[in-house]
């Protein structure tokens, strides 16, 4: 018997919910008789260009005569499920850094430990994180002239992180940098002004 009711209750909420939009629709002047929304269509301001094994050519559509392009990678954990982003463009030259990028990782993230990165098995090097966002946490973080050619010659970035639930654990996310060097010389320079 309560299965019976809650069947009935169900198409006694439909039939009134199909009068209420009929009538809201009749309300409106609207010319769609189901009173439902038929959408709009919306366009995605970024696409990939091109491809260069694990990195993508991320751009934006703009008004510019070229769209503005970044290099981008999707990070995977162990069990295949996203767990960051890493974005990196080029930088004019005469600055300290020679490229800036951008990492986001979990909310999760014990911030004051930092996001460390080495390449392959290099020394690694500690960046404060900016802020954090429904996104997770980004740092934005410089490359000199001679960091961006030791990310060329590797076959790997490890971006290591602190989760705030265990303060005492450490975890590795591998960026893979196969076309590191193809998507660099392609990726945009971007004018600081």
């Amino acid at each position: 018997m309560p299965e019976f009711h809650k069947t009935l209750t169900f198409i006694a909420a439909m039939a009134i919910g199909t009068a209420a939009i009929a009538q809201d629709a009749d309300q409106a002047g609207d010319s769609d008789a189901e009173g439902l929304s038929m959408g709009n269509n919306v366009d995605d301001p970024t696409y990939v260009k091109e491809e260069y094994e694990a990195w993508e050519l991320k751009c934006f559509r703009s008004e510019a005569q070229d769209d503005p392009c970044q290099m981008y990678q999707l990070l995977e954990g162990q069990q295949g499920n996203p767990v960051a982003e890493f974005s990196l463009f080029r930088l004019p030259e005469g600055n300290a850094a020679a490229a800036g990028a951008t990492i986001i990782v979990p909310l999760a993230t014990l911030l004051t430990e930092e996001l460390k990165i080495r390449i392959d098995e290099g020394k690694a090097k500690s960046y404060p994180f900016s802020f954090c966002s429904q996104a997770g946490c980004f740092a934005r973080i410089g490359f000199t002239g001679e960091e961006v050619e030791a990310l060329k010659m590797g076959g790997e970035a490890i971006l290591t992180i602190v989760p705030a639930q265990a303060p005492n654990r450490q975890i590795d996310i591998v960026a893979s940098l196969a076309g590191f060097t193809a998507a660099y010389d392609n990726v945009s320079i971007v004018q600081n002004n």
